[in-house]
C-alpha cells in the first residue's frame, strides 16, 4: 500500500468516525431531565412555577421558571388536557419525532454497513492493484524529458568535437530532407566514451533540449531485474514507444552494466543480462528497425562490450570524449562561476593551469567549493584565495590540522617533503614546484605539489627517469638526516615502482629488454574486472624484467642521494623556514633556494 492510498484509506476512517460522534452528540445532545410523575408535573403547574411543556410523542418535559426540568411518561392515546393542564395553564409544545427519528435509525443502520464497505473497497483496490503492478513489470521504466530544465549546447564548455558529432544528429532530426535528398543516413547508435565526470550525461541532456523530439532516457541497470526474460520485455516495450512517438531519441547510460561481452557468464543473473543484450541487438539492426528511432548511450567501460554491439548498424558512430585542456577548463570555469559572485581580479587561466587532469565534474566542484569557504568566511564575492583553497581540497584532499604530530614526527616530515621539491627542482625533466606543505591533507602527513607549465600528451623515458628520482627524495633525505628510514615513503615507492615496471613491460623503455611489451590483458571479463595479466614470457624473462625495474629504481635513488649530498645546507634551510611556516609557496621557494630550475646534477 503506497503513501497515498495510506492517507486515503486515514481519510475515510476519520470521516466515519467523526460521523459516529456526531450522531451519537445528536441523539445525546442536549440536558438530562430529572425523572418525575404526570401528578407531579400537574402539580408544578397549578402552583404556576412551570414555563413550558414539551411533548415529544409520549413523552413530556416540563420546564420549570428556575430552569430545572422534569421528565415524564404518559398513556398512549391519551391527551394531556386528560390530566387537567390545558394551554390555558401553560404553553405546549408539540413535536414531530417522524424526523429525527427517521435519522437516528438510517445512521445506526448505514454507519456499520458503510465502514465494512470501506474496509472491502480498500482490499479489492489493493488487489487490483497488484495485479496492475505485475501486469506492468515488463514495462520500461525510461523517462520522457518534459524540457523544464532546457539544456542547450551553449551550457556545455569545451568538448569541441562531441558538440559537432552530436549537431549532425540534432539537425537531421530536425531537417531530415536535408540528407535524404543525397542519400545520406543519419548513425543509428552514438556511442559517448569518455572517463567518468567529463560530461556524457550533460551532453546527452543538451541534446534532448536541442532535438525537439521526444527523448527517452534510462540507466541500462534498470532493464535487469531477478527474473528472466523482464529485461528483454522491458526492452521491447522501449522500442515500441519510442517507434509510437517518433522521430525520438533513446539515451541509455552506463550501458557497459547490460553491454558486456557475452559467453562469460557464470549463471543466474548474468543468463538474465545476456537475454536483455540479445534483445538490443535485435532491436537496433533486426528486420524490423525504424530509422527514425536513434539510440545515444555513454559508457566509461568501452574495453568490456560486447563486439555486436559496437559493429557499424547498431552504433556506428562513437564519441570520444577526453579530459579537457587548459582552454576547455578556462571555458568551464567560467561556465560555473556565471551565477558566483566572482571577484573581478580572479585569473581564470591560472586557475586552469592550476588543475591539469581535472575533468568536468572536478571543476564545478572546485567553483562550488570556492564558493562555499568565501560565504563561510563571511565573504562577499569568492577571491582567488578561495579558488586556491578550493583546488588544494579537491585534487589532494582535505585539510587535516587536527592530525597532530610530535616534534621529532613534524621534523622527518618536513625534510621529507623537502626533499622531494630540491630533488624536483634541479632535475631538469621534472614540473615546477608549485607548493611544499606540513599540514596533513587526505591521508598525506604532507604534500609537494609540483605542476606543469603546460599540458602534456607524450611523456619521454627522461622524464619518467627524473619523476622516480623526484619520488625517492623524500625517503633519500630522511636517510640523510635521520640515518634511517620511516613508512612515509610508502606510496612514494609505490608510484615509484609502477613507472618503473610500465617503463618496462608496457613502453618498451629499456634497452637491455628491447622494444617489447610483456603480458596482455586478460580478455576473459569476470565480474567486471581482468583476471591477471596474461604471461607472454618465460620465467628467465620475468627474472630479466624484475632486475630491470630493480636496477632503474636503484637508478634514480641514486640521482636522488647525489643532488641531496650535494645541496644538504639548501635542505636544511629550506626545511627550516618549513617548520617555522608551515607552507612554502613557489616564489618564496624560488627566493630561498636561490639554483635555476633544471640546472641538472
Amino acid at each position: 500500500m503506497n503513501q497515498k492510498t495510506n492517507r486515503t484509506l486515514i481519510t475515510v476512517v476519520l470521516i466515519l468516525i467523526a460521523a459516529t460522534a456526531l450522531f451519537g452528540f445528536y441523539t445525546t445532545s442536549g440536558n438530562h431531565p430529572e425523572e418525575s410523575t404526570i401528578s407531579e408535573i400537574s402539580t408544578f403547574v397549578e402552583k404556576g412555577e412551570v414555563q413550558k411543556i414539551t411533548i415529544n410523542n409520549d413523552e413530556i418535559i416540563a420546564k420549570l421558571e428556575d430552569g430545572r426540568e422534569f421528565k415524564a411518561f404518559k398513556e398512549a392515546g391519551v391527551s394531556i388536557q386528560d390530566y387537567g393542564i390545558t394551554t390555558d395553564d401553560v404553553p405546549i409544545e408539540i413535536k414531530n419525532p417522524s424526523s429525527g427519528e427517521f435519522i437516528g435509525s438510517l445512521l445506526s443502520i448505514l454507519l456499520p454497513f458503510l465502514l465494512v464497505g470501506a474496509v472491502l473497497w480498500f482490499i479489492l483496490r489493493q488487489a487490483q492493484s497488484g495485479n496492475m503492478r505485475a501486469m506492468s513489470f515488463g514495462k520500461t521504466q525510461a523517462r520522457l524529458f518534459t524540457g523544464k530544465k532546457k539544456i542547450s549546447f551553449k551550457d556545455v564548455a569545451g568538448a569541441k568535437e562531441a558538440k559537432e558529432e552530436l549537431v549532425e544528429v540534432v539537425d537531421f532530426l530536425k531537417n531530415p530532407g536535408k540528407y535524404s535528398a543525397i542519400g545520406a543516413e543519419i548513425p543509428k547508435g552514438v556511442l559517448l566514451v569518455g572517463p567518468p565526470g567529463i560530461g556524457k550525461t550533460l551532453l546527452a541532456k543538451a541534446v534532448a533540449g536541442e532535438a525537439g523530439v521526444p527523448f527517452f532516457s534510462l540507466s541500462a541497470s534498470e532493464f535487469v531485474e531477478m527474473f528472466v526474460g523482464v529485461g528483454a520485455s522491458r526492452v521491447r516495450d522501449l522500442f515500441a514507444k519510442a517507434k509510437r512517438n517518433s522521430p525520438a531519441i533513446i539515451f541509455i547510460d552506463e550501458l557497459d552494466a547490460i553491454g558486456r561481452q557475452r559467453g562469460t557468464g557464470l549463471g543466474g543473473s548474468h543468463d538474465e543480462r545476456e537475454q536483455t543484450l540479445n534483445q538490443i541487438l535485435v532491436e537496433m539492426d533486426g528486420f524490423e528497425t525504424d530509422e527514425r528511432v536513434i539510440i545515444m548511450a555513454a559508457t566509461n567501460r568501452p574495453d568490456v562490450l560486447d563486439p555486436a554491439l559496437l559493429r557499424p548498424g547498431r552504433f556506428d558512430r562513437r564519441v570520444i570524449m577526453e579530459l579537457p585542456d587548459r582552454d576547455e577548463r578556462k571555458q568551464i570555469l567560467k561556465l560555473h562561476a556565471n551565477n558566483k559572485a566572482i571577484a573581478k581580479d580572479i585569473n581564470f587561466d591560472n586557475i586552469a593551469g592550476a588543475t591539469p587532469g581535472a575533468s568536468g565534474a572536478d571543476l564545478k566542484n572546485i567553483a562550488n567549493e570556492a564558493t562555499i569557504n568565501a560565504a563561510r568566511n563571511n565573504r562577499k564575492e569568492v577571491g582567488q584565495a578561495d579558488f586556491d583553497w578550493a583546488i588544494e581540497k579537491v585534487l589532494i584532499g582535505p585539510e587535516r590540522r587536527s592530525k597532530l604530530m610530535n616534534d621529532k614526527e613534524k621534523k622527518i616530515t618536513a625534510y621529507h617533503e623537502v626533499g622531494h621539491a630540491l630533488v624536483g627542482h634541479i632535475l631538469p625533466n621534472t614540473d615546477p614546484i608549485h607548493k611544499i606543505s606540513m599540514v596533513s591533507r587526505g591521508s598525506a602527513l604532507g604534500y609537494t605539489w609540483s605542476l606543469p607549465e603546460e599540458d602534456r600528451k607524450l611523456v619521454t623515458k627522461s622524464k619518467f627517469e627524473d619523476e622516480i628520482a623526484q619520488l625517492l627524495g623524500g625517503r633519500e633525505a630522511e636517510k640523510l638526516i635521520f640515518n634511517e628510514f620511516t613508512t612515509g615513503a610508502q606510496n612514494d615507492l609505490m608510484k615509484a615502482t609502477k613507472i618503473a615496471r610500465d617503463m618496462v613491460k608496457v613502453y618498451g623503455m629499456s634497452s637491455k629488454m628491447g622494444p617489447i611489451q610483456f603480458g596482455t590483458r586478460d580478455e576473459h571479463i569476470f565480474l567486471g574486472k581482468e583476471l591477471h595479466d596474461e604471461r607472454n614470457y618465460s620465467e628467465s624473462i620475468a627474472a630479466e624484467l624484475d632486475a630491470e625495474v630493480k636496477r632503474i629504481i636503484l637508478d634514480g635513488e641514486g640521482k636522488a642521494k647525489k643532488i641531496l649530498n650535494k645541496y644538504k645546507d639548501k635542505l636544511e634551510s629550506i626545511t627550516k623556514h618549513l617548520l617555522e611556516n608551515e607552507t612554502i609557496d613557489r616564489e618564496e621557494f624560488g627566493k630561498i633556494i636561490g639554483i635555476k630550475a633544471g640546472s641538472g646534477i
